[in-house]
């Protein structure tokens, strides 16, 4: 589900879990501003496997995927585990990923008090 807060860091693919399983995600999104922690939704088209959302193979090819529309910095979380849903896993960027979503219009709202 997408609003208009909403900025698409990346459109549909594909991507495999650990069962060698094809994953059609609809979209990589985070809210268009926040306080310091971003995050990040990915959106999929079907429902996951139970467990799905701690997929190390299925994380790191989300997370190769926000390298390779730019992204410079080190793995991501989990973000809590009440986000987790059937058709979307949260996960928590780490401090370098501002960088990259400030460049996709992201607003830092705690800079506003950094003044």
């Amino acid at each position: 589900m997408t609003t208009d807060s909403d900025i698409e860091l990346s459109g549909a693919f594909q991507a495999k879990d650990s069962n060698g399983r094809t994953l059609d995600v609809k979209a990589i999104r985070i809210f268009d501003e926040g306080y310091g922690i971003i995050d990040v939704y990915v959106d999929f088209k079907a429902q996951l496997d139970a467990g799905a959302h701690k997929d190390t193979v299925l994380l790191r090819q989300i997370v190769d995927r926000l390298r390779a529309l730019g992204y410079k910095g080190p793995d991501f979380g989990l973000s809590d585990p009440g986000l987790q849903e059937s058709r979307l896993i949260v996960l928590e960027a780490p401090e370098e990923f501002a960088a990259f979503a400030k460049s996709r219009g992201w607003k830092n709202l705690a800079e506003e008090f950094d003044e």
